[in-house]
């Protein structure tokens, strides 16, 4: 069938919810309209019964580890992952093994990607200390951005170097996306953290080693590089209350210079959740304070902050299950993240509405995504529906990550994704992952 009708929906898009049917002729959204009646047999119709219909998630910062980390994750086995989880499209980073700080390995990961991912895809291109000439030679309208870190975390890709960073931020048009925590802070707050407690560091000080001075310190430099030099920053995973004044409020997306992204382990778990998840919930940067969530969200919904993102890095179960000191950071979220964002929004933290311009209006302009993240006539049917009072629980059994574990495990969200379509191809129905189709290189205006 390469043509399907969604009668009755709850439609999300552009700050409005509507009701109505969306038809769906191959790739693209062909119409969308109070009622809409077909007499071909061979039209698909789904009664979506009031459920929301929503532009799937673009998730700009995920980490499939593929290659060359392939014991924790692949692309195919998280795109799956995420289409269950309403993610249409992913860009991935560079700090695989080998990275993707050349254009050669890059373009293998396309290729990759091409063959195996049930979502969209881009990726990010790596910058280090010494990869100028190859910055250079990337394509912008070929590739989703560059990826700074500038605080060290899975692989070792840290930028440390003034003067490289200034050349980079000078030469460059590519959107630059950075990782910013300050290495030095960190390392004096480890070496006293090892003092006081030897090897057996309690996770509960993970967010005072890596705390909100060694995150305001780097991402304030970041910004003022930015400013000095023109570059077009966007700042990834945003932890702290006091980093989200860095950040101008009420401008349109398309006029800003400077960007914000937060994630949604960050907007979820405080450093209260330690106790109970323990190195489960260990990322860089850290999950902080109850105060910091707060702000977080305030800033989210105060549009400082523009995009929603996962940050999606799984480590197996025997990793995680270490000591502080040896357990690596990151976690998978992409199966979870969209029905989790429902749930704050049953609970108040942000509308409907402007959790859609998070995940997928906000990515695509940011981005320049072509002809994606909306609901529109003639757009790509990257589409998704979700029943609001459908409640389910999260369980090892019902995960689709490769590692093979949530740290949502026995939380239970009210809302359910039931449908997710790529490129006009449905890839979830009601619980089963459908991979015979492969999604696109996304395009990009620019």
């Amino acid at each position: 069938m390469n043509k399907t009708l969604i009668k009755n929906a709850n439609i999300v898009n552009e700050g409005k919810i509507f009701k109505g049917d969306v038809l769906v002729d191959g790739e693209l959204i062909a119409e969308i309209a109070e009622h809409i009646s077909v007499k071909n047999s061979n039209t698909r119709i789904i009664d979506a019964d009031e459920c929301y219909l929503i532009p799937g998630m673009i998730d700009d910062q995920v980490h499939f580890r593929e290659p060359g980390l392939t014991h924790k994750a692949t692309i195919a086995t998280e795109s799956r992952a995420a289409v269950a989880g309403g993610i249409t499209t992913f860009i991935e980073m560079p700090n695989t093994v080998p990275q993707a700080t050349t254009i050669e390995l890059l373009e293998e990961k396309f290729t990759t990607a091409s063959k195996d991912s049930v979502a969209n895809y881009s990726f990010m291109f790596g910058g280090t200390n010494d990869n100028l000439s190859e910055i250079l030679k990337v394509d912008k309208t070929k590739v989703a951005g560059l990826k700074l870190f500038l605080g060290s975390s899975t692989g070792n890709m840290l930028v440390d170097d003034p003067k490289v960073l200034e050349e980079i931020f000078s030469s460059t048009d590519l959107l630059i996306s950075v990782h910013c925590e300050d290495e030095e802070t960190i390392r004096k707050n480890m070496e006293e953290a090892v003092a006081k407690y030897g090897e057996d560091i309690p996770i509960e000080e993970h967010y005072k080693i890596r705390s909100e001075e060694a995150c305001y310190l780097s991402s304030s430099q970041a910004i003022a590089l930015a400013k000095k030099t023109g570059a077009r920053l966007h700042v990834f995973h945003l932890s702290t209350e006091k980093e989200t004044h860095l950040f101008g409020k009420r401008k349109a997306l398309k006029d800003k210079k400077i960007t914000a992204e937060v994630c949604v382990h960050h907007l979820w778990f405080t450093n209260e959740d330690y106790a109970t998840k323990g190195t489960k919930i260990k990322w860089n940067p850290a999950v902080k304070t109850a105060k910091d969530k707060e702000g977080l969200w305030k800033a989210l919904n105060e549009d400082r902050i523009d995009v929603i993102a996962t940050d999606h890095a799984p480590h197996t179960l025997e990793e995680k299950d270490n000591v502080y000191s040896k357990a690596p950071s990151g976690g998978p979220l992409v199966q979870h993240a969209v029905e989790a964002l429902f749930e704050m929004s049953h609970k108040g933290f942000i509308t409907v509405e402007k959790l859609v311009e998070k995940i997928a209006h906000n990515p695509a302009i940011l981005f320049q995504i072509k002809n994606r993240g909306y609901i529109k006539e003639g757009y790509k049917a990257d589409l998704v529906l979700i029943n609001p009072n459908a409640p389910w629980t999260v369980s090892k059994e019902n995960t689709a990550y490769k590692c093979g574990w949530s740290p949502f495990e026995g939380t239970t969200f009210r809302s359910r994704i039931t449908h997710t379509f790529v490129n006009g191809n449905l890839v979830y129905d009601t619980g089963k992952i459908i991979d015979t189709t492969r999604g696109q290189r996304i395009q990009f205006d620019r």
